[in-house]
């Protein structure tokens, strides 16, 4: 879990956030593809960051025999908001859940209320990473997504792991998550700008310049990050990506992808990037 942890942190954060820093500092200059690349890059910068974070405390905690719950159930595999939620940094949630939102009533009592607690919970959550009216409407626009689901009461629909025991999903499920990751990836561009002015301007260059042209990113990472996602996807019913079962996989071919990974690691590390959860 160690390893699996640095992985994320050290070859998909830190690669993507070299990416990722430049294109929103010259967001202006460049071609609507590119921007929403650069946003997709930081949805993943941002979980490969804070999980890769999470697995290497787990990790290190089983060393000394501790077991600590698990912070994130690959959330980018959601099939609506509600959803992601509860597999994204799955200690907050769970705190806010029994700290704030049960005392305040949860989702009992009249319409007005439920929608209130939701707003509430969620500003809250944003006014934690810090005092900037950015955290505050990312936590606002995911208040957003998340009030029509339980409106129509479909906020608990998608409580298993999507395909359980299959190769792949469905089409509506594969649409699904496509369309939950979008909304997430605009959610993140306004956790990530420095202003709303910043967000806004942003997002308004993506759709008004050159959407469907060709991302300027390179092709390596694209392929890593493609890679990531597969070896996620057939993980995804396991505590972490390289929970590899014993009574299955013999102990050659394990020590081979732990290897494997290493080296990955070393080839493609690039100047290490601070945590972006050391600020929070």
């Amino acid at each position: 879990q160690i390893l699996w942890g640095l992985f994320k942190k050290l070859v998909i954060a830190d690669n993507c956030a070299i990416y990722v820093d430049d294109i929103f500092l010259n967001y202006g200059d460049l071609s609507g593809g590119t921007l929403f690349m650069g946003a997709v890059l930081f949805a993943f910068q941002i979980y490969g960051d804070f999980s890769g974070y999470s697995d290497i405390a787990i990790g290190t905690a089983r060393l000394f025999g501790f077991k600590l719950m698990q912070n994130f159930a690959f959330p980018y595999f959601s099939r609506d908001i509600a959803e992601f939620w509860r597999r994204w940094h799955i200690s907050l949630s769970s705190w806010f859940k029994d700290y704030l939102y049960i005392p305040l009533g949860g989702s009992q009592g009249g319409l007005r209320k439920k929608i209130m607690n939701v707003f509430l919970i969620f500003v809250v959550s944003g006014f934690w990473h810090g005092a900037n009216w950015t955290f505050i409407f990312w936590g606002a626009l995911n208040a957003l997504y998340f009030v029509p689901l339980m409106l129509l009461g479909i906020n608990r629909t998608n409580t298993a792991i999507v395909a359980k025991g299959k190769l792949l999903p469905h089409i509506k499920e594969f649409f699904q998550i496509c369309l939950t990751f979008v909304l997430t990836t605009i959610a993140w561009i306004f956790f990530r700008a420095e202003s709303l002015d910043h967000a806004f301007d942003y997002i308004a260059n993506i759709v008004s310049s050159d959407l469907f042209s060709l991302p300027n990113v390179p092709l390596y990472l694209v392929v890593l990050i493609c890679i990531f996602l597969v070896i996620e996807w057939v993980q995804r019913h396991k505590e972490h990506a390289l929970q590899l079962d014993k009574q299955k996989i013999a102990k050659v071919p394990r020590l081979g992808v732990y290897y494997l990974i290493a080296i990955t690691i070393l080839w493609f590390s690039v100047e290490p990037q601070e945590f972006i959860y050391f600020k929070f």
